[in-house]
């Protein structure tokens, strides 16, 4: 239970950095630090989840989407906001493995009007189901 509660305070630090920059005025390099931030938020994010599926409901996952998955089965999250979550998954693996300016914006985009909130959400309701 304490390698969970160590990643889950890890994960809302990162959410706190992610909503710090979310804050600030736009420009290039405020998006692209908010892509940054997004991504080890994300990667925080499932294997938080990981660590809960496995420590709280015996399920063992290995992969982000699984991860997603495993937590629509279980009741975490509605089968939308699952499907948000494993959209969140490409999104995060298309700004890791290539950069393009328009694809930038729209994932800053979508981080600023989805992505962060749903991230807290997933936060939240692990701290709630114990």
């Amino acid at each position: 239970m304490e390698k969970f509660q160590l990643k889950k305070q890890s994960f809302a630090k990162a959410l706190k950095t992610l909503e710090e920059i979310l804050n600030e005025p736009f420009s290039a390099i405020v998006r692209d630090a908010t892509i940054q931030r997004f991504e080890y938020s994300f990667d925080l994010c499932w294997k938080t989840l990981s660590i809960y599926l496995k420590e709280i409901h015996g399920i063992i996952c290995r992969s982000p989407k699984g991860c997603f998955r495993e937590g629509l089965t279980i009741g975490l999250y509605n089968a939308q906001e699952a499907e948000m979550l494993l959209l969140m998954v490409d999104d995060r693996n298309s700004t890791t493995h290539l950069y393009n300016e328009k694809l930038a914006d729209e994932v800053y985009q979508r981080i600023k009007e989805k992505y962060y909130a749903l991230m807290q959400m997933v936060l939240g309701r692990m701290n709630n189901d114990k």
